[in-house]
């Protein structure tokens, strides 16, 4: 068997690849749901009625589609880069402690300043955490070529102790008996309804302006030209002139404030305080996420939401057919490879010899 790679891709193939995608992880997951005994249509149908089926299911759905836009944001732009970023989750948290750190302590008063000044605060203090996190990373990188993927991955350990110190320690909460969590920040620094009697906020619209706006940086500006030529083809990008290390050190800084503003924008929208599992994993979904949406930042938010109501959907399905909602992992990595795989047939034929 041998790969060669297609002249041109035919737009049937292009459309048909992502629909036989759904069609393979269908058939590959439904498989699992019979095995645990439920019937396969009926589990589907309540996996999509609990995700997307309601006026509750969407916003719970929009709800948790806000921090996983960000990360997937995160993740598609180092992508992009060459620079594998596997430390959102680590950035998310360091985001989060940053932003109670400017708008929690001090007695809750921030300082004594007025809102209108904490909150930008706020948000700068998480996106600038989230971007000193990576910037180590991105630097050993450069200068001594060391594996970012091992080094962003061992920092999400780092910061999860370090976050459950900061918890025990200066940043707990005295009147939360005893509950490892952080001081809140004050009410009017947290982020108003989007949808009235949800969970839906206005941190949706800072996660859609941020995927427009990332849009616009790929696809407008010289910097975005650079980020696609070095992710394309580093040596040929150097050759032509462009400082490979410093294009993929200003991606770093850029990757890393958008984990830590989807910290702050989780804490002043849905907890308003920082526990250690404030985040079930939305830096590591993250990355898949980006995958699913070919590194596209507007794919993003279309792979965000699906992700999102798999996850929402899978609690209601668990619940009526008694199928564990691990299910959605499951659906959710299955997808993740049947895309992959589709889109290198797209690219590529198989020759048989």
């Amino acid at each position: 068997m041998q790969l060669e790679r297609r002249a041109a891709v035919p737009r049937a193939l292009l459309i048909g690849a992502p629909v036989a995608a759904i069609i393979v992880t269908l058939a590959i997951t439904s498989l699992l749901v019979a095995w645990a005994g439920a019937p396969v249509g009926r589990a589907y149908a309540l996996l999509l009625e609990g995700g997307f089926g309601s006026r509750f299911a969407w916003t719970e759905t929009l709800t948790r589609a806000t921090p996983l836009i960000l990360t997937g944001l995160a993740a598609a732009v180092a992508f992009r880069a060459r620079l594998f970023n596997i430390g959102g989750e680590g950035q998310l948290y360091a985001g989060a402690l940053a932003a109670v750190a400017v708008g929690g302590l001090h007695g809750g008063t921030g300082f004594e300043a007025s809102p209108w000044l904490l909150f930008p605060l706020m948000l700068a203090a998480a996106m600038l955490a989230g971007a000193l996190l990576l910037l180590g990373p991105a630097l050993a990188k450069a200068r001594l070529g060391v594996d970012e993927v091992v080094t962003t991955l061992l920092l999400n350990f780092i910061v999860l102790l370090f976050v459950s110190a900061m918890l025990d320690g200066p940043m707990k909460d005295s009147l939360a008996m005893g509950w490892p969590q952080s001081v809140a920040i004050q009410d009017a620094l947290q982020l108003g309804k989007l949808i009235e009697r949800s969970r839906v906020h206005t941190g949706l619209l800072w996660a859609l302006a941020a995927a427009l706006l990332l849009w616009g940086l790929l696809a407008r500006t010289t910097l975005g030209f650079e980020i696609r030529a070095v992710g394309a083809n580093a040596r040929a990008a150097a050759f032509a002139g462009m400082p490979v290390g410093w294009v993929q050190v200003k991606v770093a800084l850029l990757s890393g404030a958008l984990a830590g503003l989807a910290g702050a924008i989780e804490v002043a929208g849905r907890a308003g305080y920082v526990t250690l599992d404030m985040s079930p994993g939305y830096g590591y979904s993250g990355i898949v996420i980006a995958m699913l949406a070919a590194l596209h930042p507007l794919g993003v938010v279309a792979a965000a939401v699906f992700v999102a109501g798999i996850l929402v959907g899978a609690d209601s399905m668990s619940r009526a057919v008694n199928v564990p909602t691990y299910i959605a992992d499951v659906i959710v990595a299955v997808s993740l490879i049947a895309v992959l795989v589709a889109t290198m047939l797209t690219q590529y034929r198989l020759r048989w010899r």
